[in-house]
């Protein structure tokens, strides 16, 4: 076979290959806010959290005793007790949340897997009690409670810190748990 006959089977195979290839959902789209499905919740202690410093305006679901919205700015907030924590999903405004989560020491926090970042190496690696591997990746819900048609387009962790959150990923059966130990 020619070079030129060559590079143009190599040419069609590569176009057909990446023009089927899996689509993925960016990370910064029209909508940074997205709703946690509310079995994970239920799973992670039938809604045993405290506060939730993300929640939407109008939440359709429960994910804790005490809420934050946009308007209340949960970032400039004190946080008390057991926190859920899904931040916004971009990855310019989430490394904010992972600094107060790590800080505050007592929660679950949801976010995408990317852990060989440099945030995760900050904030979660040295920082967490254990890291669960969500099975499957999740069909997050709009504000208005409706569940998304596609799914999360990447593998989602949830982050313990404290040992009653450790606990609570390794009850959950929801996936695969890596433990922190020192």
């Amino acid at each position: 076979m020619s070079r030129r006959l060559w590079r143009g089977f190599l040419g069609t195979i590569c176009q057909t290959y990446f023009k089927n290839m899996k689509k993925h959902q960016s990370t910064i789209g029209k909508n940074d806010e997205w709703l946690t499905p509310p079995n994970i919740i239920k799973a992670l202690g039938d809604y045993g959290f405290d506060l939730d410093p993300c929640a939407p305006v109008n939440s359709p679901f429960i994910t804790a005793r005490h809420t934050y919205n946009i308007n209340d700015d949960g970032l400039s907030k004190t946080w008390a007790g057991r926190v859920w924590l899904n931040p916004p999903f971009n990855r310019y405004e989430r490394e904010k949340w992972m600094v107060k989560m790590a800080e505050h020491n007592n929660g679950i926090m949801l976010i995408p897997a990317a852990l060989e970042t440099e945030n995760s190496y900050k904030y979660v690696w040295d920082k967490c009690s254990g890291i669960l591997f969500l099975e499957g990746r999740p069909h997050f819900h709009y504000v208005d409670g409706k569940r998304a048609k596609a799914n999360s387009g990447c593998t989602i962790c949830l982050v313990a810190y404290g040992r009653a959150n450790l606990d609570a990923l390794l009850l959950s059966n929801l996936g695969k748990v890596v433990i922190q130990y020192q």
